[in-house]
C-alpha cells in the first residue's frame, strides 16, 4: 500500500512539474500600430489662418505618438492671404512626435507654384516649428529654365528661398525636358 502511494505521489510530481517551453518570440512586446485611419485630412492653422493641409490615403499611429503614412503623403502650404503656394508629395511619410518632425521618402516632389520652382529628391524633412525643409540627399531643382543638381538643401517651408549645399552642376533645360 505504501509502495502504491509513493509511486502515485512521484508520478503526480513528475507530470505536474512538466510544462511546455515558451518561445521567447511570443513574449515580445507588440510595437506595431495601435490605430489605423484612411483618407486623412489634417489642417494646421495659425491665428485662424490655414497654413498647411496634410492629406494621405492611410495613416498608422503608434503607441509613442509617431505616425506613418505608408501609401504616401501630400502637404500643401498656403500664404498668409490663403493662396496655395507650395505642394510637397512623397511615396511614404513619417512623423516623429518627440522631435515634431515630418519625413518624406521615396519619390519626393516639391513645387512652389508662385515662383515656378520644383525640387526632386529621395528624402526630405519638414520641421514645422522652425518652418524649414531640408535634406542631405541628392537634389535636383528646376527654377524656370535652369536645372541645379547638388547634395543637401535647406529652404523655408514654402520653398520660396533655398540654399543648395554642394552644387554639382547647373544647366539650361532643353525643350521638353524638366522634372
Amino acid at each position: 500500500m505504501f509502495r502504491i502511494f509513493f509511486i502515485s505521489i512521484i508520478s503526480l510530481c513528475i507530470f505536474s512539474s512538466c510544462r511546455e517551453s515558451v518561445d521567447p518570440e511570443e513574449l515580445k512586446v507588440y510595437d506595431g500600430p495601435v490605430n489605423a485611419a484612411t483618407n486623412i485630412f489634417l489642417v494646421h492653422s495659425d491665428s485662424a489662418i490655414v497654413r498647411s493641409e496634410i492629406t494621405a490615403p492611410r495613416q498608422l499611429e503608434f503607441q509613442n505618438g509617431n505616425l506613418e503614412f505608408p501609401e504616401g503623403i501630400e502637404i500643401k502650404f498656403f500664404t498668409v492671404e490663403g493662396l496655395l503656394e507650395t505642394t510637397m508629395r512623397a511615396d511614404r511619410g513619417f512623423f516623429n512626435k518627440e522631435a515634431n518632425l515630418y519625413r518624406g521618402e521615396g519619390n519626393v516632389q516639391i513645387q512652389n507654384l508662385i515662383k515656378d520652382q520644383r525640387l526632386q529628391t529621395e528624402e526630405i524633412f519638414w520641421n514645422q516649428a522652425e518652418k524649414k525643409i531640408y535634406t542631405e540627399k541628392f537634389v535636383t531643382i528646376q527654377e524656370r529654365q535652369t536645372l541645379f543638381n547638388g547634395t543637401g538643401m535647406e529652404a523655408d517651408d514654402s520653398f520660396s528661398t533655398y540654399k543648395l549645399k554642394k552644387v554639382r552642376d547647373s544647366r539650361t533645360i532643353l525643350p521638353g525636358e524638366g522634372i
